[in-house]
C-alpha cells in the first residue's frame, strides 16, 4: 500500500483530504497571494535557496511578510518530501493573504498569511520528451505589467497553455511587440549559428527564472556566449536550437515553433548538453 498523500498546510502536516483553506481566503478571492516551484531529483531539492530567495522577493513586492524563514522553509520542504516519500518532482509552496472578509483594501496587519504546500511526482530528469523535442505555439502576451512577480494570479498564462493543449503541443511561447518574452510556464532561449545563447534581459516584462539563471552560469562550460537581448519569433525560427527552461522540465529542447522546424527538427546538440550539464549539476547539490 502506498503511504496517503500529505500537505503541509500552515503549520500541520495533513492528509490530503483533510487540508481545507477557508472560502474567505485572499488568494481564493482576489489570487492575492505568491507561489514557488522547487524541483527534487533523487530525494533532494534543487537549487532551492535560489527559489526561496526568489519567493522572498515576491512576497516583499506584494506586502506580504515572509512566515517563515529560509532555513525554517527548508526544513518543511525537506520534512514534507519525506513524508510522501518523494524521489524525484516537485515541491509548490503558495503563501496568500490570509483570510478575512471580502474587501479589496489589504486586511488588518496582524492577519496571518496562508500557507500551502503539496508535493507532485514527476519524471524531470528522464523527460520522453527531451528525447523527442517539444513543439510549442506563439501567441499574444496579454499579462499585467509586473510579470517579474511569481504571482498565482495565472489566469492568462492558463489560457496560453490551454492553447498550447489544444494545438497539440507542450509550451506557448508568448510575444509582446514582435519579441518572445517568455513560455507560459517557462523561459525562452534560442541559440545562433555562431555558438551564442541568446535570451531575454531580466526586468519586470518576465519570471526572473531560477533555471535561467543555473543555465548561465553553464553557458561558459559548454562553450556557448550570452547574449542577454530580445529576440523575435522570426529570428526564434532560424536559429540553431530553440530550448525552454524551468524547474519541472529543467532544458528542454524546442523542435519547432509554429510549425516551422527548428533546424533538422530534432534536439541539437548544444542544449542536449546543457541539459546533461544542468542534471549533472542538480545530482551533485
Amino acid at each position: 500500500m502506498t503511504s496517503p498523500r500529505i500537505v503541509y498546510l500552515n503549520g500541520a502536516f495533513l492528509p490530503f483530504e483533510e487540508a481545507k483553506v477557508p472560502v474567505m481566503d485572499r488568494g481564493f478571492l482576489f489570487a492575492d497571494g505568491i507561489y514557488e516551484v522547487s524541483a527534487v531529483l533523487d530525494g533532494k531539492l534543487v537549487d532551492n535557496a535560489a527559489h526561496l530567495a526568489r519567493l522572498d522577493r515576491s512576497l516583499g513586492e506584494i506586502g506580504i511578510r515572509n512566515p517563515h524563514s529560509l532555513a525554517e522553509w527548508e526544513r518543511l520542504e525537506t520534512e514534507l518530501v519525506a513524508r510522501n516519500g518523494l524521489g524525484e518532482g516537485l515541491v509548490y509552496m503558495q503563501v496568500t493573504r490570509g483570510v478575512h472578509e471580502r474587501d479589496f483594501g489589504f486586511p488588518p496587519a496582524d492577519t496571518a498569511p496562508t500557507v500551502v504546500m503539496f508535493t507532485q511526482a514527476k519524471s524531470v530528469a528522464a523527460n520522453p520528451l527531451a528525447e523527442r523535442g517539444a513543439r510549442v505555439i506563439t501567441v499574444e502576451d496579454i499579462r499585467w505589467k509586473r510579470r517579474d512577480i511569481k504571482s498565482v494570479a495565472l489566469l492568462a498564462q492558463v489560457l496560453a497553455k490551454q492553447a498550447a493543449v489544444a494545438a497539440g503541443v507542450s509550451e506557448a511561447w508568448m510575444v509582446e511587440d514582435g519579441a518572445v518574452t517568455e513560455g507560459s510556464s517557462s523561459t525562452a532561449f534560442i541559440v545562433t549559428r555562431d555558438r551564442r545563447l541568446v535570451t531575454r534581459p531580466l526586468s519586470t516584462a518576465l519570471l526572473p527564472g531560477i533555471t535561467r539563471a543555473a543555465v548561465l552560469r553553464l553557458a561558459e562550460e559548454a562553450e556557448l556566449t550570452v547574449e542577454e537581448r530580445l529576440f523575435s519569433v522570426e529570428e526564434a525560427r532560424a536559429a540553431q536550437e530553440a530550448f525552454y527552461t524551468s524547474a519541472s522540465s529543467f532544458v528542454m529542447p524546442v523542435v519547432e515553433i509554429d510549425g516551422a522546424s527548428i533546424d533538422d527538427g530534432r534536439p541539437g546538440p548544444l542544449t542536449r548538453r546543457l541539459r546533461e550539464l544542468y542534471i549533472g549539476m542538480a545530482r551533485a547539490g
